[in-house]
Order: C-alpha cells, then structure tokens, then sequence
C-alpha cells in the first residue's frame, strides 16, 4: 500500500497580506498547454502559419478548454443545482471540470480560429492538435493525484493507494491508470502522425485519438467511484456514456473515405 500525503500546494508564501499558494494541479495543467504549444507550433509554421497566429489558436484552446470543462462538469453531472443558480458557473475556484466538456470546448475552439483564418483544412487542425490535447489530459489526471481526487474504488491490490486527506481506505489510484492510457495512446499519435501526416486522409488522426483516449476512459471507469450521486442507479457511469458517442465519432473519422467510397 502506498500512503499518499501530498500537499496539493506546491508551497505557501504570504506577499503584503496575500496568501500566494500555486497548485500542483495549476502546474500539470500549464506544462500540458506548455508542450501542445511547441508540438503544434512546428507544425503549423511549416505551413505558412505566423507566430501571431499559433499564438490566438493557443488563447483559442485554452479558452475553449476552460469553458468547456466548466460547462461540461455543471450540465453533464450536477444541473439541477447549476441550472437553478446559473451564476455559481462562474465560480471555477469551487472546483468542477469535465474532460469530456474540455475536449469538446477545444474542438469547437479550433473551428472557430479555422473560420477566422481560412487556411487549410478544419480537419488539419484537428489532426495536429488531437494528441497534444489527449496528452494534456494526461497531465491534468496527474493533477488530480495531487488534489487526491476523482478517486478509485476501494481495493487490496498491491499497488493500492491510500488517500490520507480523504480517508484511510486502500483504492485503485485510477488517476495513475487514466494518466498512463492517455499518454500511450497519446505517444503512439505523434508516431503515427510524424510517419503519416502526408499520407493518411486528414480526420484520421483526430479519429484515433477519439477512439482510443474514450475507450480507455471508458475502461478505466470501472475502477472509479461515481462523481455525483445520480449515478449509483446507472448501468454506465456518465464518464462512460459521455465516451460512447465520441469514440463512434472517432470511428467515423478513422474510416469516413472508405464509408463515404462503399456509399
């Protein structure tokens, strides 16, 4: 068993009455941003794009991500309280992302920088930005070790943790295994985009991301405790039914030349 005692505060200085205390989460979250920005970037200037314009996909992005996580925790797991006190959305410090509504928040980002510049293809910029996003998932999970969140269900396994902030019980850290799926599939996507981009039809990249982040949020579900309580009386979680749809999109991408050749 593992006893985890980490402070979510990287540390606590008090500057002219102000309490100054960055989080590990904060910190997972930028250094996800950090490497999107510099993957994407090579990329997009080979391209034509200028700097200034990487730059307003990356304000885009992270926008989209925030606002998206935002939305997607309040309408997807708890919108009765949210939607009868709208103004409590705009209280993010309370916590309560979702990364489903994060994702989404970035593709929807993404289109709307596209329809601004007109260059190339919307799915181009799916394509080169899909595994850079799955990956700062990753980061994010990590994040959520640190705030001792988002916990797994209990469990004797030898690797078990045990959340000394939240309670005394052995759990599956399904931080750990979210985090770890995420950047194996996310690694396996630079390769496969670095060996292919000028071969494979533009979508297909974004569409394995899909496919392959969703299925493995889908799997480690399992080893989840619900977030909200409507869920006890669920056959799927609402992580797992959220993943459905996005993983048959992600299939639909991977393989829309040949659907679309067969029609």
């Amino acid at each position: 068993m593992i006893e985890w005692t980490v402070n979510p505060e990287i540390f606590s200085i008090n500057i002219l009455g102000f309490n100054l205390a960055p989080r590990w989460y904060g910190l997972a979250f930028v250094c996800g941003f950090f490497f999107g920005e510099k993957y994407v970037s090579k990329y997009m200037m080979q391209k034509g794009f200028t700097q200034k314009e990487i730059s307003k996909l990356f304000v885009h992005m992270l926008t989209g991500t925030i606002i998206g996580a935002r939305l997607g925790h309040c309408l997807f797991y708890e919108p009765v309280r949210y939607l009868s006190d709208p103004i409590s959305i705009l209280k993010i410090w309370e916590g309560g992302l979702a990364s489903h509504g994060g994702f989404l928040g970035v593709m929807i980002a993404v289109a709307l920088f596209h329809f601004k510049v007109k260059k190339l293809d919307l799915l181009w910029l799916f394509d080169v930005a899909a595994a850079p996003s799955l990956i700062t998932g990753a980061y994010i999970r990590l994040g959520n070790l640190m705030n001792s969140e988002i916990l797994g269900h209990p469990s004797d396994v030898p690797w078990a943790f045990v959340f000394k902030r939240v309670d005394n019980i052995p759990r599956h850290p399904s931080q750990l295994y979210e985090a770890f799926g995420y950047a194996a599939v996310s690694i396996v996507g630079f390769y496969l985009y670095k060996r292919y981009n000028q071969t494979w039809p533009k979508g297909r990249f974004v569409g394995y991301i899909l496919v392959g982040g969703m299925t493995w949020r889908f799997i480690t579900e399992f080893f989840k405790d619900n977030q909200v309580a409507f869920e006890q009386g669920m056959i799927l979680n609402m992580g797992q039914v959220l993943s459905i749809p996005m993983a048959i999109f992600g299939l639909y991408l991977m393989f829309r030349n040949r659907i679309h050749k067969t029609n």
